[in-house]
């Protein structure tokens, strides 16, 4: 007799309970089986006691949920599809029509033009500020600043801020505070507690970069330690869909037992590439916020300590004597460093910025005139990055 389809389907086979191995199971769902209509109608979504839709959370992303909080410090965490959706997962459940976002000016980029797009379409006023001058940001703040981002250290610039001051200005008026903590990874500091008290009412952080480790993944993650706090951007990630795949979950859950190790080599390789560049005569500055000299290194210092983490990432910037052309035939010539965006995977990638373009309220006091150059330093060996590095100066002519 052929096999009938409902038998394939409707196959009551349940393994035995018990299974034990390193990694946890993983549970792709839409649809969730409840067992009685009873049961239907009594789950609730909005906590981890039991499953309704696969949107709103399985097994498996609850796992990771609950190690990224610990990773963080937080209390709470919600998964979302990259780091830019942690940034509008905020946005979108903090402000209205009348509201205002005070933004760094050295924030990740996308952050600025959400802003300047679909925040502005709806409303939602934005202000820069100088990262480096909290006087100056305290002035800034109004009775229609609702939200306050920050990021530490800078994008691309690399500067790191006087975090604690910046949020206690905000705490005084009852400001709502965001920290991109992507860089620090939940490992180089904690952005709940940044000492005297003071800490981030959110953190959310690009998994994307180290905690996935691989360059395959998009994800991002919303962190809090407040259970309202939570619980409104929560509502705000069901009412836009902001799911994540379970393959993608399980290659983070994979990777994150190793993210302090894989940290920890992206940072020594980078300050020692740094170290040598800042020896090198084509080069007029490098920013890196554990080297004496880079913009808020003392900062890094009160938070990271001074034999604290700085993550593998870096920029440089060139004597002003070689123009944009001779600079990127530099970043042509390098064979291990890859030209790509993002950042944290094992492969070593260069990216050089026309940084007018992306600077406003801060470009005056900028020292150097110079073309910048980013550098991700990924798991290579150093002296194999050096030598790469050494080649591709010699083609600047």
């Amino acid at each position: 007799m052929p096999v009938r389809s409902t038998d394939l389907i409707q196959h009551p086979y349940t393994p035995p309970a018990g299974f034990s191995a390193p990694q946890p199971g993983v549970y792709k769902a839409s649809t969730v089986i409840f067992p009685n209509v009873a049961a239907l109608r009594a789950r609730d979504w909005k906590h981890k006691t039991g499953y309704t839709y696969g949107l709103h959370g399985t097994p498996t992303t609850f796992q990771l949920e609950e190690r990224i909080a610990t990773l963080e410090g937080a209390k709470h965490c919600l998964l979302v599809p990259s780091g830019l959706a942690a940034i509008a997962n905020v946005d979108l459940s903090l402000l209205s029509v009348g509201d205002e976002v005070l933004i760094p000016d050295n924030v990740y980029g996308p952050s600025k033009t959400l802003a300047e797009g679909e925040l502005a379409q709806w409303g939602i006023t934005h202000r820069y500020y100088d990262p480096m001058d909290p006087a100056a940001f305290e002035k800034l703040l109004g009775p229609k600043t609702r939200l306050v981002w920050l990021e530490a250290p800078g994008s691309v610039t690399m500067e790191f801020p006087p975090l604690a001051q910046f949020i206690e200005a905000c705490r005084r008026r009852g400001i709502t505070t965001a920290l991109d903590n992507t860089w620090g990874a939940g490992l180089a500091f904690n952005g709940f507690d940044l000492g005297q008290g003071s800490g981030a009412d959110i953190v959310v952080q690009a998994l994307t970069k180290y905690p996935s480790g691989g360059g395959d993944v998009l994800m991002g993650s919303v962190c809090t330690r407040d259970d309202d706090l939570h619980t409104q951007l929560k509502m705000t990630h069901m009412r836009l869909g902001l799911g994540v795949g379970a393959n993608d979950v399980e290659l983070v859950l994979r990777s994150l037992p190793s993210i302090a190790v894989r940290y920890r080599a992206h940072d020594v390789s980078a300050r020692q590439l740094a170290a040598w560049l800042g020896g090198r005569p084509e080069i007029a500055a490098v920013l890196h916020p554990a080297l004496e000299g880079s913009p808020g290194h003392e900062h890094w210092r009160a938070v990271c300590g001074g034999q604290g983490l700085a993550a593998g990432l870096f920029s440089v910037v060139f004597h002003e004597r070689y123009p944009a052309a001779r600079v990127d035939r530099f970043c042509d010539a390098l064979k291990l460093f890859k030209l790509g965006y993002s950042w944290g995977g094992p492969v070593s990638l260069v990216v050089p910025y026309n940084l007018p373009s992306m600077r406003t309220a801060s470009l005056g006091t900028w020292a150097h005139k110079g073309i910048l150059v980013r550098f991700s330093v990924g798991l290579e060996e150093a002296e194999d990055l050096r030598a790469d590095l050494e080649q591709a100066l010699a083609a600047l002519g």
